[in-house]
């Protein structure tokens, strides 16, 4: 049986996006099914400057949360994601920031087959390692640890040669209807947003399973 496509349009610095593909990996392991990952660029936060914002700051303002609420939703989070085997570490200095050009070197990390790996590299490093990912120096020490070529990734960033086609790729999605993330497309038909819990994507995998 071929594995089931799955389309992951995701930022990450998108807590529910990690969330929702660790629990997508688990219902699919659960019913013992192949799954192929295929990322796709959005920005949360596409006129975030370079020097970003305090992640508690950022949230009261965007989303009109409380002090209290942030923080009950940062527990949440760090206790979701051990229950799921991610490590989410947040504290007063915790940072919302850019990512325009982590999307670049996604897009250039896809090209050499890398990246998924790219992908979770990043998020461990944003979420668990707390580090700047808009900052070139960390993004090239993330393709260095995935075995990728360091001189051809700072060549990407430096020329900015992958800009317009990731540009392109967050407009057509967004052109769909896409406005959040994580947004999860099954085989090409189906679509789940938001993190959506294990048992809503068994059920949609067993939806799609039955018209392969």
């Amino acid at each position: 049986m071929s594995p089931i496509r799955v389309d992951i349009v995701s930022d990450v610095v998108c807590p529910w996006c990690i969330v929702g593909l660790r629990q997508l990996q688990v219902a699919a392991d659960a019913l013992a099914l192949e799954i192929e990952i295929h990322w796709h660029p959005f920005e949360l936060n596409p006129q975030m400057p370079d020097a970003g914002q305090k992640l508690q700051d950022h949230m009261c303002e965007k989303y009109g949360t409380t002090i209290e609420q942030s923080n009950e939703n940062r527990l949440r989070l760090t206790t979701v994601g051990a229950e799921l085997g991610f490590t989410f570490r947040f504290d007063e200095q915790s940072r919302m920031v850019n990512t325009f050009k982590a999307h670049q070197i996604l897009h250039w990390a896809n090209l050499h087959g890398q990246e998924h790996a790219m992908k979770l590299a990043l998020f461990s490093a944003y979420f668990t390692d707390q580090l700047d990912i808009n900052d070139s120096d960390v993004l090239l020490t993330v393709v260095g640890s995935i075995g990728l070529d360091r001189a051809e990734a700072k060549a990407v960033l430096s020329d900015g040669k992958y800009e317009e086609v990731v540009r392109n790729a967050m407009k057509d999605w967004t052109s769909r209807g896409i406005t959040g993330v994580p947004a999860m497309v099954f085989n090409k038909k189906f679509l789940m947003t938001g993190a959506q819990g294990t048992e809503n994507y068994s059920q949609v995998l067993t939806k799609v399973l039955a018209e392969v």
